[in-house]
């Protein structure tokens, strides 16, 4: 078993619709989970520990993700719609719905977390970062703690 992750990706589409609307989100994200890594490991001293300490969080494109077996072999949680983002597209087909609100937004993941896979989106740029909140307050703990024995 690993005692830290070493990379993380989040995935959002290539579109342009989903540069402007999802990368935004997906730093948001990012930086919930570099929270998250910093109240799990922090230093003796009780200092926040240092970014460089941290596992590598990659924002990148459902093209470089989806177009890599090596890539597609670490976490990922992919945000956007399938529409706009065919990470999410290739993970909704393929995961479980773990919470829906239908007409607003969508969480796939494995419920027994297994697979270090995830995919949040909504029906507008509000309802996904919805999708992300609920994501972060419910499972980013299990998630982030399955991904590290992955």
């Amino acid at each position: 078993m690993n005692e830290e992750l070493e990379q993380l990706f989040i995935v959002v589409g290539a579109d342009l619709r989903a540069e402007i609307r999802d990368r935004p989100l997906a730093y948001r994200l990012r930086d919930r989970v570099i929270q998250w890594q910093a109240q799990l490991h922090p230093h003796q001293s009780g200092e926040p520990v240092a970014a460089a300490e941290l596992a590598t969080i990659v924002v990148c494109t459902d093209l470089w993700y989806l177009n890599s077996n090596e890539l597609m072999g670490f976490p990922a949680i992919s945000i956007g719609d399938p529409g706009v983002n065919a990470a999410t597209a290739y993970l909704a087909n393929r995961l479980p719905t773990a919470m829906i609100i239908e007409g607003r937004f969508r969480v796939h993941l494995d419920p027994e977390f297994i697979d270090a896979q995830a995919c949040l989106w909504g029906v507008d740029p509000r309802a996904t970062a919805e999708a992300i909140d609920v994501f972060a307050e419910r499972y980013l703990d299990a998630f982030i703690r399955a991904a590290v024995d992955a």
